[in-house]
């Protein structure tokens, strides 16, 4: 029976690779003392396939394939957060995350001869302890073998779970206190009062605090549009959308709340929800997208989970839902102008994907020469992941826009990243085997050792900085990169600090680790 399988494995490498994402998602999905693997565990099942059927491997091509999807929908979907990070407090958190890759990668050059393994294990060592792929693929380019996939293999279980451990001892002994997250955008009617006399709607919203926003205005039992000529009295209503702190300074400067006023009457002013899928407005500013003909206050715009709030700066992309204020009867020819097809949310612009990649793929290729003589290149990891954080933060040039709705992302990711796992596993399941017999253990314990340096240079070195927690927790998920430590991190510190952390430095890591690893086996 083993013979059977072995043989119709060898037959189809895309069947035996397919059963080890199956198979390995599955397997994924299971928790373990609330950690899960994710997509991580298509490593194991590939392994074991390729310890079964050793010719089951695909070609090298598929597995780089998935890499380039996988490392190129990250830097689209960072890139704005990663420039912006450069100014600010994000600067020091990169250099944080930096200099503990590169004592883990010292740890790990120390540990390869004591442990008795090659460097190209050792370098496998710490791509694994990292949970970082592309620098497993920059490894394997390298060093021209599978050694550092078995490195990889071995330690990147202990890479995952780690940090988690470790992150959970932290935040027992420091016990930080957040405060409950709040919602971004808040709707509120206000009931308007003697605060200096009459004012128009312009020149109201010339004093208001700067990200709150008239969305309607109700006079003489009716609601309109918020013209900026129209002059305001006492007991006018006022819809205005802002952010929490904003809304109730506004309510000390001009009057009372009243809920319900605006908004149990439709008769004249409705509101509609609409879908963004019309390629001409993605990428585009709200400033720059002309309006129809007829009044639409457009209040805030509903991004994945987020709400943002509609100014005149914030760039359109596919699938954002905007909330709007429109006359009554008229939303369906809103919907028309901008698209509102839900399809938006999974589609995306394959022009734009394989120009972006051709020119990550060119980047890559280009010799960059070390001090003392040799030269690294970005290859076919860094240089996807550099172009595409550039292109993520311009987001469109001339006709082509560059984002791609978040839903198509994390399909674009999820299976590039499962198809390069498993491709690397398969073809690395009977050397894997090979190597854990005779010295698996040492690999584990210089795993470890690298995950340490990694992780305890962070959150010690973070902690005496006195780095925020939240944002200190997302610096350690993102300079270990794997999505289960993020979740782990949002877990302990219920902010969305820890995902903007992780997005700060998740890039540069990533790229200081491709780099660290080609001067390591150089």
């Amino acid at each position: 029976m083993s013979d059977v399988i072995r043989t119709l494995l060898e037959a189809s490498p895309l069947l035996a690779l397919f059963l080890a994402i199956a198979t390995g998602y599955a397997i994924g999905q299971i928790s373990f003392a609330g950690v899960s693997f994710g997509a991580g565990a298509v490593l194991f099942t590939g392994l074991l396939i390729g310890a079964i059927a050793p010719k089951a491997a695909p070609p090298g091509l598929v597995g780089t394939l998935g890499l380039v999807m996988f490392v190129y929908g990250v830097g689209i979907q960072y890139g704005p957060q990663f420039f912006a990070s450069l100014r600010g407090p994000g600067v020091k958190y990169i250099a944080l995350a930096t200099a503990a890759v590169v004592a883990s990668l010292f740890v790990a050059l120390l540990v390869a001869k004591p442990l008795g393994i090659s460097l190209a294990t050792a370098a496998g060592l710490f791509a694994g302890s990292g949970t970082s792929t592309p620098t497993l693929q920059a490894a394997l380019a390298a060093a021209g073998n599978q050694d550092p996939a078995i490195g990889y293999s071995v330690s990147y279980p202990f890479g995952v779970v780690g940090p988690i451990i470790l992150m959970t001892i932290m935040a027992a002994l420091v016990k930080p206190k957040f405060s409950q997250p709040s919602q971004n955008v808040r709707l509120a009617e206000l009931t308007l009062e003697s605060r200096g006399g009459e004012r128009t709607v312009g020149e109201l919203s010339a004093i208001l605090p700067t990200d709150v926003k008239i969305v309607a205005v109700r006079q003489h039992h009716m609601n309109v549009p918020p013209v900026a000529e129209t002059r305001l009295q006492d007991g006018d209503g006022l819809l205005l959308v802002g952010s929490p702190t904003s809304i109730e300074q506004a309510k000390v400067s001009m009057g009372r709340e009243e809920p319900g006023r605006l908004s149990r009457d439709r008769a004249n002013l409705d509101v509609v929800r609409v879908y963004v899928s019309k390629a001409a407005f993605v990428g585009k500013p709200l400033r720059d997208i002309p309006l129809p003909d007829f009044p639409v206050v457009i209040s805030h715009v509903r991004r994945g989970d987020s709400e943002l709030i509609a100014s005149s700066d914030l760039t359109i992309e596919f699938g954002d839902r905007l909330v709007a204020a429109v006359p009554a009867g008229r939303q369906a020819e809103v919907r028309r102008f901008f698209g509102d097809s839900i399809k938006g949310n999974a589609e995306m612009s394959f022009i734009s994907v394989g120009v972006g990649i051709a020119l990550g793929l060119l980047l890559g290729m280009i010799p960059v020469p070390l001090p003392g003589g040799g030269t690294f290149s970005l290859g076919v990891a860094g240089g996807p992941l550099v172009m595409a954080l550039v292109l993520g933060w311009l987001g469109r040039t001339g006709p082509i826009g560059w984002r791609m709705p978040m839903v198509a992302n994390l399909v674009l990711r999820n299976l590039g990243l499962s198809v390069f796992i498993g491709s690397v596993a398969i073809g690395a399941g009977a050397p894997f085997v090979q190597t854990v017999a005779s010295n698996g253990i040492q690999i584990l314990l210089g795993g470890a050792a690298v995950l340490l340096t990694l992780v305890g240079v962070v959150l010690l070195v973070g902690y005496m900085l006195r780095i925020p927690f939240d944002d200190l927790l997302g610096v350690c998920a993102g300079s270990t990169g794997n999505p289960a430590i993020l979740s782990a991190a949002g877990r302990l510190a219920p902010t969305d600090r820890t995902d903007i952390g992780y997005a700060i430095c998740f890039p540069s890591t990533t790229i200081a680790k491709i780099i660290a690893v080609q001067v390591l086996l150089s």
